[in-house]
């Protein structure tokens, strides 16, 4: 059980407990599914994915019974693209849920559908974000936004042990506006801005108040774990946290850098998965369909972009992907550029990326974000050449950027013109493009097919 103490804003402090497993208990053939996404989460901002800065106990348990994965990626650091590629295992551009805000096309199959025929249960409480919700037929516990309610969810899985569930729980956390947590364990005096951002007093201001959100996501991870304890069921319950995509800063949502399409995923299965392991497998969104499907004793359906990782996840491989792609649409999007589309390949130690319409401004809801801390990184950037360097190359970008990542894992070296990458260069080019052409997607063409957000681009 967690014990927690809350004030009207969230959490100050938790006191974790073991979560119990009776050892002799093995995992049936079909677990019960629940999967936890935080919603504009950075990879590294879990105890136990390195940070010492925030405090996640729960996750951290979550790990400590199961195994994180460290190179698992998304397809788009968007929340509706991500969503619906991992609710059809096919990458944005294909399902057509390439844009925010945006719906598969028309006959599409999606998760529930595919779980509900293997006899489960599947619900979703919080945040839905796909579209249509007839192409999407979960049970949906309570409203699509705001306070996550578990008490629905623990109904839910209470409802009947004789029928396995699958149930997502989306939680709003920690997406802007960061309005949750306690913000003033994070004096903003002690908080270290990382190197590749701006340090002004309106970026710790923002950092503390996303900081105190993700413990608050922690918080109600905690809750989902103790329900399903009580429930009686947990050692038949495979649970999932996994983070959405990076958070609302520059360089990670709405990019193709690795601080927006790195996710943080961890998984515990009882009788299942060895307890504390780490795989460093690549992995990716579009791959966790087939991979549940097939550990609740169904088959990967035909058609689709993704791939079964189960050997990996039950610790037999730490080999999965060669390379993960990325794509990112900014047409359409809040304060988007009228075209800017972003197209990437990585593999276990380099990133490729191609701006294919380099010459424009890049915009996004960075720019004109409600917590505003850019007008301050331009006001610094007209005397601080850090600052000018880094509104500089979040806007104005080059054609091709080339990183080593294994050895520069925050991006800042870009390494496109130089010679001994350049065969590198070339062949990852043609196993982007490639990959492209099997998608259908043209560039620049497949941008300017989406409409213009009404709200505004630049």
């Amino acid at each position: 059980m967690v014990n927690t103490n809350l004030t009207r804003r969230g959490v100050i402090r938790t006191a974790v407990a073991p979560f119990v497993i009776p050892r002799a208990l093995a995992a049936p053939e079909q677990p019960n599914l629940l999967l936890i996404i935080g919603d504009d989460h950075t990879h590294h901002d879990i105890g136990c994915f390195g940070s010492n800065v925030v405090a996640t106990p729960n996750i951290d348990r979550l790990a400590a019974g199961g195994v994180r994965f460290t190179r698992a990626f998304t397809g788009t650091a968007m929340c509706a693209p991500m969503r619906q590629q991992m609710m059809t295992g096919i990458f944005p551009v294909r399902n057509g849920a390439y844009p925010n805000h945006s719906q598969i096309k028309p006959g599409i199959k999606t998760w529930p559908s595919h779980f509900k025929e293997l006899g489960y249960r599947v619900g979703l409480v919080g945040k839905r974000h796909f579209g249509p919700l007839e192409a999407f037929p979960y049970e949906y516990l309570g409203a699509p936004a705001g306070n996550l309610k578990l008490d629905l969810l623990e109904e839910f899985v209470r409802r009947n042990d004789r029928q396995p569930y699958c149930v997502f729980v989306a939680s709003h956390e920690p997406h802007a506006p960061h309005n949750q947590g306690d913000p003033s364990r994070h004096p903003v005096s002690s908080i270290r801005v990382p190197p590749y951002w701006v340090d002004t007093p309106a970026t710790r201001e923002i950092l503390a108040k996303y900081y105190a959100e993700v413990e608050y996501l922690d918080w109600q991870v905690g809750q989902c774990l103790d329900i399903v304890q009580r429930s009686g069921q947990a050692n038949r319950t495979l649970t999932m946290y996994c983070s959405e995509q990076g958070n609302g800063l520059p360089f990670s949502k709405w990019t193709c850098y690795d601080l927006g399409l790195r996710e943080s995923v961890v998984l515990r299965w009882p009788g299942q998965i060895r307890p504390g392991t780490t795989n460093n497998a690549m992995v990716q969104g579009v791959d966790w369909l087939p991979t549940l499907l097939e550990a609740a004793g169904g088959k990967a359906p035909a058609g689709i972009d993704g791939r079964s990782f189960l050997p990996v996840l039950l610790g037999k491989s730490d080999r999965h992907a060669e390379a993960v792609f990325g794509v990112h649409t900014t047409r359409g999007i809040i304060n988007g550029s009228a075209c800017y589309p972003i197209r990437s390949i990585r593999t276990a130690t380099h990133k490729l990326i191609l701006n294919l319409n380099h010459t424009a401004r890049f915009q996004c809801a960075v720019q004109g974000e409600q917590e505003n801390y850019w007008d301050s990184w331009v006001e610094r950037a007209k005397t601080d050449a850090h600052a000018r360097r880094a509104v500089e190359r979040f806007e104005r970008r080059p054609a091709v950027e080339f990183y080593e990542v294994a050895r520069d894992p925050y991006e800042q070296r870009n390494l496109a013109a130089e010679p001994a990458q350049a065969a590198r260069i070339e062949s990852m080019t043609a196993r982007l493009r490639d990959w492209m052409r099997q998608q259908g997607d043209r560039g620049v063409e497949t941008e300017m097919l989406v409409k213009p957000h009404p709200r505004g681009e630049a």
